[in-house]
């Protein structure tokens, strides 16, 4: 069950994303369509961070250390891209034009996800 709350999670701060971000776009024609999209991509996002995001934080620990943490948005920019290329070869219609647009959506993501994590009760806190 948590895993379908985070799911949901991820894609409404997809959602809202692509609402206040010029460059991130789901471009599909209705809106059953875009709803799965957003899972879907939703998804993929949730097995990058699972998968990718702890490698490359050991990795790069000196990096994240000597930037005091700024080297994340760089990293959760360019796991966005990885993203929306996957979405790209399973012809899911999400797309990200540029560097700029995968930062500022990352951290769009990042801010709205935490909210709602803060709101919706996902059951760890019983």
């Amino acid at each position: 069950m948590n895993i379908l709350i985070k799911v949901v999670i991820t894609a409404i701060a997809l959602w809202v994303a692509t609402v206040l971000v010029d460059g991130l776009e789901v471009t599909a024609d209705s809106t059953a369509k875009r709803v799965g999209t957003l899972l879907a991509v939703a998804v993929i996002v949730g097995v990058i961070n699972a998968f990718l995001k702890p490698i490359i934080k050991m990795l790069g620990c000196a990096f994240y250390v000597l930037t005091l943490g700024l080297f994340a948005l760089l990293v959760n920019a360019l796991l966005l891209l990885l993203a929306a290329w996957i979405a790209g070869r399973l012809d899911l219609p999400f797309d990200i034009t540029g560097f700029w647009a995968a930062f500022w959506g990352a951290i769009i993501i990042g801010v709205v996800s935490w909210l709602l994590d803060l709101v919706i009760p996902d059951g760890k806190d019983d």
